[in-house]
């Protein structure tokens, strides 16, 4: 998130800088030092850009049900190597960075060879600004959701909560907690509760849900708590069944 914000401060000084170019007009630029600083740019990026990715494969792998489970859902499917968030934060920084220094290069070209469309500068700074503030949302939303520990968008917990409570034995899904610890640690507790009779049968029942838990959704760490079946019993008022009668 700093990593972002600070992208966020420096796009706020260029953005100053080019609406006063904008409006004034009055500068000058050196279109053959701006071809080559672009130029630079351009290559230091893309070499950043493609160590960046291969690190973030580099630690990828994926768990998933097969295409005719009856658990699968429109939110559900899990790629457990979300890459981490200062990995994505620093691929986007440098993609944008690319994404600039192309936009620049361009426009070094144009001011090189025609003067007077010196323009170019300041609307490739707008064109970067919108670009950093679509490609860096997603990044702080993620990093939000881990922050106030919410559900990872890539679980959903009632397709969690219906495959539990296919698992034999199982009376009823009381409680399921899931969040986040890092990117691509998300975290589970659960409460179940045994049908009548099944109290010696909670070593396989627990067995069954961890494994689900771990190996189907992805989790990274799980707790199942488990409870024997008790019936609830309506208990009445006092002073509304005196008033009845």
């Amino acid at each position: 998130m700093i990593s972002v914000l600070l992208v966020y401060i420096l796009m706020g000084f260029l953005l100053y800088e080019a609406v006063q170019r904008t409006i004034h007009m009055k500068y000058e630029i050196n279109g053959d030092i701006m071809l080559i600083t672009a130029a630079i740019g351009v290559a230091v990026n893309i070499i950043m850009g493609f160590l960046l990715n291969q690190s973030g494969h580099h630690h990828t792998h994926s768990h998933s049900l097969p295409s005719d489970s009856p658990t699968t859902g429109p939110r559900f499917g899990h790629s457990n190597g979300q890459d981490s968030l200062a990995v994505r934060a620093a691929f986007v920084h440098a993609l944008g960075d690319l994404v600039q220094s192309v936009g620049v290069l361009i426009a070094a070209y144009i001011i090189r060879f025609k003067p007077e469309y010196k323009i170019a500068d300041p609307i490739c700074t707008y064109v970067f600004s919108l670009l950093v503030a679509f490609t860096t949302f997603r990044i702080i939303w993620d990093t939000v959701v881990i922050i106030l520990e919410g559900v990872p968008s890539h679980l959903n917990v009632d397709y969690i909560k219906e495959a539990l409570m296919k698992i034999e034995d199982v009376y009823s899904v009381e409680d399921l907690n899931i969040w986040s610890l890092t990117s691509g640690k998300p975290t589970a507790i659960v409460h179940i509760q045994l049908i009548p009779g099944s109290s010696s049968k909670w070593e396989e029942v627990q067995s069954k849900a961890k494994h689900l838990l771990l190996h189907t959704f992805g989790m990274y760490k799980c707790t199942i708590q488990l409870q024997s079946y008790r019936q609830e019993v309506d208990r009445t008022c006092a002073n509304c069944q005196s008033s009845s009668t």
